[in-house]
C-alpha cells in the first residue's frame, strides 16, 4: 500500500477527523468530530483489513456485533429516527463503518447521508464529552 493508514497508524490526520472513545471486541469505537448528524460515530476494525469478506467468519461476526452495540448505544442516547451505515473506504481502505443517526426534518433525511457536511458543526471539548459519556453509558 502506498499510503499510511490513518486507523492503523492512528495519526495527526485521525486525530483530526474523530475521538477515540474506545476499544470493544475486535474494533475501536471513534466520535467522528464534525457533528452535522448528533452521534455518528466510526467503528474501526483493530487489525489492517481492506475488505470485510476478507476476515475470518469468527472476525465478521464479532465485528458486527461491535457495528449492532455502538448503534443500540447510539440509538439508546441520543432517539435519533433511523441510523444510517456506511463502509465505503475508497480513500482510506481500512474496515471501518461510519454509524450515521439521522433525524426527521433533520439534515439530509431521506437521502444518503454527506461524509462531510457542509454545515461542518465542530463543537467544544465540553460537548463532545458530553456525547461521549452519553454513548458510553449505553454501551
Amino acid at each position: 500500500m502506498s499510503s499510511i493508514c490513518n486507523y492503523c497508524s492512528k495519526n495527526e490526520a485521525l486525530n483530526n477527523l474523530m475521538i477515540e472513545i474506545g476499544q470493544l471486541r475486535v474494533s475501536t469505537l471513534y466520535l467522528f468530530k464534525e457533528q452535522t448528524y448528533r452521534g455518528r460515530c466510526i467503528v474501526a476494525l483493530n487489525e489492517h483489513e481492506t475488505e470485510f469478506f476478507h476476515l475470518s467468519q469468527e472476525k465478521q461476526d464479532a465485528y458486527m456485533r461491535d457495528v449492532a452495540q455502538v448503534a443500540a448505544a447510539i440509538e439508546k442516547a441520543f432517539q435519533p429516527d433511523k441510523i444510517n451505515y456506511g463502509a465505503f473506504g475508497d480513500t482510506m481502505p481500512h474496515v471501518h463503518f461510519h454509524i450515521v443517526p439521522k433525524y426527521k426534518d433533520g439534515y439530509t433525511w431521506g437521502k444518503m447521508f454527506e461524509m462531510n457536511p457542509a454545515a461542518n458543526l465542530l463543537l467544544i471539548e465540553e460537548q463532545y464529552g458530553a456525547l461521549i459519556d452519553q454513548i458510553k453509558s449505553h454501551l
